[in-house]
């Protein structure tokens, strides 16, 4: 499911446990090269070469100011989302076997235990992540103008039932519907109802199945109809700094070098990196530790081989601020900017990390 809020602990928890809902969900210092003797280069040049090595971090503030103050491309201007009528929870067969949260209304705690597996369990982990892949594939040819998200709830509600598998979202801490759909300026954990998806649209499915115990939990950002240029680069960006967050990881990899590289390639094109929601460790637990930070961070700890973890970083185009819901689950940027998310549940290797949510 979405990201945990670092507020309280992963798409569903954060930091601050008591923190709403939605805080559970789907998470400079300036580096200088030494000092250049002047046997090395001239006056000029040594003021070119340390002026080349200020980080990354104020050439994307730099970046940012001049979008601001120089628009190039035109965002198109959208009807700010509502609420709308929410329908009753779909039905589940009674030989499904459900994880144990359904039985209560309780927001589940994050577990400190990481979820490191192994052989069965990696395949059940396989599993589970390539029906969530195929059932998120489906949803994504669902999208276009005049579809309902609750016509997607019902379609991935009965795809992840025929496959013998239950939608884990449904009745985790009391939400209500059995997939995530967070559109436009909605950051994550939107609740599918009776709203149109409109042409210009960008819709965020997310989608995580319970099968044969085990979890598998993916997410992407869908382009509905003719998107502006400005959105469209957004979500193909938020998509390549997840691509760049799972390529740092492997055995022993420190968990905090993901939140560097995403924010490294984020803050090329000045965009904001969500901090208050996380990825976590997924597998016979929904949401379990290690939280991952997706922003440039100090946390400690390493990745170890077997084990399995999301990462979804959620980028905006404007403020990373947000507001949530009297549903306690449907988060807003606050200044109504756009923002994209992507996900993936990965298994980590000796050598690198598999990602189990590809089709």
């Amino acid at each position: 499911m979405a990201s945990v809020a670092a507020s309280v602990s992963s798409c569903f928890h954060g930091e601050n446990l008591s923190s709403s809902h939605s805080s559970l969900f789907s998470k400079a210092t300036l580096a200088f090269s030494r000092p250049i003797s002047g046997n090395d280069f001239n006056g000029s040049k040594r003021f070119m070469v340390l002026a080349k090595r200020l980080s990354g971090l104020e050439e994307a503030m730099r970046i940012r100011r001049e979008r601001e103050q120089n628009p190039s491309t035109p965002i198109k201007r959208r009807t700010p989302l509502r609420r709308l009528k929410v329908s009753q929870r779909l039905p589940v067969p009674d030989h499904i076997q459900k994880p144990p949260y359904v039985s209560t209304k309780l927001l589940p705690e994050i577990s400190s235990e990481f979820q490191i597996h192994d052989e069965e369990g990696i395949a059940r982990m396989r599993a589970a992540c390539e029906l969530a892949a195929r059932v998120l594939e489906h949803a994504g040819t669902l999208v276009r103008p005049s579809v309902t998200t609750n016509e997607i709830d019902k379609a991935v509600h009965q795809m992840i039932i025929d496959n013998g598998a239950y939608p884990s979202p449904l009745g985790y801490g009391g939400f209500p519907k059995s997939v995530c759909t967070s559109v436009n300026e909605c950051m994550c954990h939107g609740i599918p109802d009776s709203r149109q998806l409109q042409d210009g649209d960008i819709i965020n499915i997310d989608v995580t199945v319970y099968l044969n115990g085990y979890h598998g939990d993916t997410s992407k950002t869908f382009l509905c109809g003719n998107v502006d240029d400005a959105t469209k680069r957004l979500v193909k960006v938020t998509e390549e700094c997840l691509e760049r967050g799972i390529a740092v990881c492997k055995d022993g990899a420190l968990f905090r070098k993901i939140g560097k590289r995403i924010s490294e390639h984020a803050e090329k094109f000045g965009y904001g990196i969500v901090d208050r929601f996380v990825g976590h460790g997924v597998g016979t637990v929904f949401h379990s530790e290690p939280l991952i930070f997706h922003h440039r961070n100090e946390k400690p700890g390493s990745m170890v081989e077997g084990q399995t973890f999301t990462i979804e970083p959620i980028l905006t185009l404007g403020t990373t601020e947000c507001v949530t819901w009297e549903d306690n689950w449907t988060t807003l940027t606050k200044d109504g900017s756009p923002a994209a998310q992507f996900e993936h549940t990965i298994l980590i290797t000796r050598t690198g990390a598999e990602i189990l949510t590809k089709c």
